[in-house]
């Protein structure tokens, strides 16, 4: 049975989150009448509310230490932007846990359990598929919680990202300027917003266009192998073709299939991918690449989360960062 929340008090009783919060704390100096006081414990009573203690110990003392799960920690991406998030974190006097979910929401579920077990101030995240009920009881609990990279449809926090859906336009547009005579999209089949935003924004710039374009979606397992599969079956070299890897993990899987197969870059075969990895610098061709800037991401998710901290805003913005086109030799 679901635990009653200060949320489920406050709908009860007509008034605010605040307000309850205000009485259940018993907290000095608010201007709450004595009736108000009397219905929101009543209400409290019937409910059966106990207070979440490791909540309320998180509002009442600073630990310095915040959360961070990301959703791979072995992606070239995530590593990188931990690094970078902790530097930040560590400027500002906080010392950082780092959990990988590994695109699994119970995973993902028992992290943020166990990060406020240990009382941090608060977590950045990057939300996998079916977290909503995860991160709304936090919510409802009044943690503070920031998005980094990713975002829920149905999930309304600040949260830092970048204009996916703009830069596979911008992507779309310089593939169809060079006239190929077929375009391939490789992207997840997924229900992830920020990865279907990438996906909307070549499907809307294609679809203007005289080009055939294919779209592959690869499922977020046995990436490889699938990926494999998908060209192999897909790819005419006949054509003058470009591809547009749209993670870095699919870049990886598919540059590595181009070597096993001995198809040049770019004189058989044009090729982007998303973000930038080591592994690109092992491929015989510069590869371009859409570069994601880690650093701003980094430090101004730290700074949301800080603001979450001491001056909780549920309401809080979230911020869009532009990514940038990386041109080197792999488009011909």
């Amino acid at each position: 049975m679901k635990r009653a929340s200060i949320k489920d008090i406050a709908r009860i009783a007509g008034v605010s989150v605040a307000t309850v919060s205000y009485v259940m704390n018993k907290k000095e100096g608010s201007r709450i009448s004595e009736a108000t006081k009397k219905k929101i414990l009543e209400v409290a009573k019937e409910v059966k509310y106990t207070p979440n203690k490791i909540a309320k110990s998180l509002k009442m003392s600073k630990s310095k230490l915040i959360g961070l799960i990301v959703a791979d920690i072995s992606n070239d991406f995530y590593s990188n932007i931990a690094r970078n998030i902790e530097d930040e974190a560590m400027k500002m006097g906080y010392t950082l846990l780092i959990g990988s979910s590994d695109e699994t929401p119970e995973k993902f579920r028992k992290l943020m359990e166990l990060f406020s077990e240990q009382q941090v101030d608060g977590m950045i995240v990057a939300p996998v598929l079916d977290s909503d009920e995860a991160i709304n009881k936090f919510i409802s609990e009044e943690y503070p919680l920031v998005t980094i990279d990713r975002y829920l449809k149905n999930v309304d926090i600040p949260g830092v990202m970048i204009n996916n859906f703009e830069i596979s336009e911008q992507i779309c547009d310089h593939l169809v300027n060079k006239d190929f005579e077929e375009i391939i999209y490789v992207g997840y089949d997924t229900k992830l917003p920020h990865l279907l935003d990438r996906q909307d924004g070549f499907d809307k710039r294609i679809s203007v266009s005289d080009i055939p374009a294919k779209r592959l979606l690869i499922g977020i397992q046995n990436i490889t192998e699938d990926l494999h599969a998908q060209l192999k079956e897909n790819v005419d070299l006949s054509k003058k073709t470009a591809i547009y890897f749209s993670s870095n993990k699919l870049g990886i899987a598919g540059l590595r299939y181009l070597i096993d197969h001995n198809i040049k870059v770019p004189e058989d075969l044009s090729v982007i991918a998303f973000d930038e990895t080591e592994a690109y610098h092992l491929f015989p061709t510069e590869v371009s690449f859409i570069q994601q800037p880690l650093i701003d991401m980094a430090k101004e998710s730290v700074k949301l989360i800080d603001s979450q901290i001491n001056n909780y805003d549920p309401n809080g913005k979230r911020v869009t960062f532009d990514a940038k086109f990386m041109e080197r030799s792999s488009v011909e």
